[in-house]
C-alpha cells in the first residue's frame, strides 16, 4: 500500500514536470488564433492521470465532486453530469415527457417556443420527442429571442419555452420567466455558451426549471466531451437521472446497491413482487453518463472558472473598443443593462450598406490564420436536415435571415493573449486600408 502511494506521487510529479516543459510560442502570421480552445495546466493532467490510475471507468468520486462544485458555484440544488451539452438538451426535453409529471407532461404534438437562430441541438430534442418547435425571430445586436413576441405566439398546444443565451449574452429573463409562470409553461435554459453570465446579479442557468451546460473544448470550462443538467426540482432530478441511466427506476450511483433499502421488495407495473429494482425501467431512456476521467478534468477546470470569465470579459472589452471605430460598417454587440455576460464570442454583423461583404472580411481574417465562426446554424429551417420537419413560425424570421447572411464572430477565450489581440487589430486594419473603406 505504501509503495502504491509512493509510486502514485512519483507518477503525478512526472506529469507535472511534463506539463511545465510544454510552452506555446505565438508567431504572428504563422501561428493560428483559434476562436476557442483548451486552457489548462498541470492540475488538469494530474487529476486525469490520478483518475486513470484508479481505473474506475464510469462516473465515480471525481464526478460526484464535480457535480457538487458546479451546483455550488451556480447556487442550484442538483447537478447531473452527462456526456455532452447536446445530450443535456436531449435529457432536459425528454424529462418533460415523463408520465411522472402527470398533466404537465409533454406529449407528441405539443409546442415548444424557441428560435431558429442558433445551434441545432437546442432544437433537435424538440423534434426528436415528436414535439413542434415554434420559432420566433431574434433581436439584432443581442441575437436573443424577441421576448415581446413570446406571449403572442402561445397557443393551446404550447407547453414549454426553450431558450439559449446567445454567445453568453443573457436573454431578458424578467420577461421570459414572467410569461412562463403566467401560462404554466416549462422553462429550459440552454446555458451551454453562457456559464458564468449573470442577470440582475444571479447566474443564468438558475432561472429555468432545468438548465444545461456543455464542457466541449470551445466552452467556458472543458472536460473534452461532457455536459450537465441543473435543477432545483427533486422530481425532475430523479426523472433526468432515469433517462440518463438507461431509463431505470433505480437511483443508485454506479457501483452502489440498495440505496432505497428495499431492492428486492418492489412491486411495479406487471413485474412480479421483489423483482430487482436495479432492473426496473420507468422510462425509455439512454446511457449518457460521463466518465470519471472527464470529470477529473472538470474538477480542476471549475477552480479556474472565475479567472476564465474575467479573461473573456477583458478580451471582449478590448475587441469592442477597437471595433468602435468601424461601427459605420458593423452592428456591434449589445446587451441588457441588467446583464453581465460571460462572453462566448464577439459578434460582428456586417451592415447592408457596407462596402464589403461578410465573405470578404472573413476570408481576409482566415487567410491570416485568425479563426472566425458563423452564428452556428443561421436560420435552422433553411438547413437541409430540417426540410421536412413540422414547425410553426410566429411572425417573420427577417432578422434571423439577416444574421445568417451577414454575421460572424471572433473568439474571446482566455487563450487569446494581448499579443494575439494586437495581431487581430493589425490584420483588420490592413483589410480596411486595402479596401479603401475609410
Amino acid at each position: 500500500m505504501k509503495n502504491n502511494i509512493k509510486n502514485k506521487k512519483k507518477i503525478l510529479g512526472m506529469v507535472a514536470n511534463f506539463c511545465h516543459s510544454r510552452k506555446e510560442v505565438f508567431i504572428p502570421g504563422k501561428s493560428e488564433i483559434p476562436y476557442a480552445g483548451r486552457v489548462y495546466d498541470e492540475k488538469e493532467l494530474i487529476n486525469l492521470v490520478d483518475a486513470s490510475l484508479d481505473f474506475w471507468l464510469t462516473a465515480g468520486r471525481y464526478a460526484k465532486k464535480f457535480e457538487q462544485k458546479l451546483a455550488g458555484f451556480l447556487g442550484v440544488r442538483y447537478c447531473l453530469l452527462t456526456n455532452s451539452g447536446s445530450s443535456a438538451n436531449l435529457l432536459a426535453v425528454s424529462a418533460l415527457t415523463s408520465p411522472l409529471l402527470k398533466d404537465r407532461r409533454l406529449k407528441p404534438g405539443d409546442e415548444v417556443i424557441t428560435t431558429a437562430c442558433g445551434f441545432p441541438t437546442t432544437v433537435n430534442p424538440i423534434i426528436q420527442n415528436n414535439l413542434v418547435p415554434v420559432f420566433i425571430d431574434v433581436n439584432l445586436g443581442t441575437y436573443n429571442i424577441l421576448t415581446n413576441r413570446i406571449e403572442k405566439a402561445i397557443s393551446k398546444k404550447t407547453k414549454a419555452i426553450f431558450i439559449a443565451h446567445t454567445l453568453g449574452n443573457p436573454v431578458c429573463l424578467d420577461d421570459v420567466v414572467s410569461i412562463a409562470r403566467k401560462h404554466n409553461l416549462w422553462l429550459i435554459e440552454d446555458n451551454c455558451d453562457s456559464l458564468g453570465s449573470k442577470y440582475k446579479g444571479k447566474y443564468t442557468g438558475t432561472f429555468g426549471d432545468i438548465s444545461t451546460c456543455s464542457f466541449y473544448p470551445a466552452h467556458h470550462i472543458t472536460t473534452g466531451e461532457g455536459g450537465a443538467l441543473l435543477t432545483d426540482n427533486p422530481l425532475l432530478k430523479r426523472i433526468i437521472m432515469s433517462f440518463r441511466d438507461w431509463g431505470r427506476d433505480c437511483w443508485c450511483e454506479p457501483g452502489c446497491d440498495n440505496t432505497c433499502g428495499k431492492r428486492f421488495s418492489w412491486k411495479v407495473g406487471k413485474l412480479p413482487f421483489g423483482y430487482d429494482h436495479k432492473y426496473i425501467y420507468s422510462h425509455i431512456g439512454y446511457n449518457l453518463k460521463i466518465t470519471d476521467m472527464q470529470a477529473a478534468i472538470g474538477v480542476a477546470q471549475i477552480k479556474k472558472l472565475p479567472s476564465f470569465i474575467k479573461a473573456r470579459r477583458k478580451n471582449f472589452r478590448y475587441l469592442y473598443h477597437y471595433f468602435e471605430k468601424y461601427r459605420n460598417f458593423f452592428i456591434l454587440p449589445e446587451w441588457l443593462k441588467d446583464a453581465e455576460p460571460s462572453w462566448f464570442g464577439f459578434p460582428l454583423l456586417v451592415k447592408e450598406d457596407a462596402s464589403f461583404t461578410r465573405s470578404e472580411i472573413v476570408n481576409h481574417l482566415e487567410k491570416h490564420k485568425i479563426a472566425t465562426r458563423m452564428l452556428f446554424g443561421g436560420n435552422l429551417i433553411k438547413q437541409p436536415a430540417y426540410e421536412n420537419i413540422q414547425y410553426r413560425v410566429y411572425g417573420s424570421l427577417k432578422n434571423t435571415d439577416f444574421v445568417m447572411n451577414n454575421l460572424f464572430w471572433l473568439g474571446v477565450y482566455p487563450g487569446i493573449t494581448d499579443e494575439k489581440l494586437r495581431y487581430i487589430f493589425k490584420i483588420t486594419d490592413n483589410f480596411f486600408i486595402n479596401h479603401k473603406t475609410l
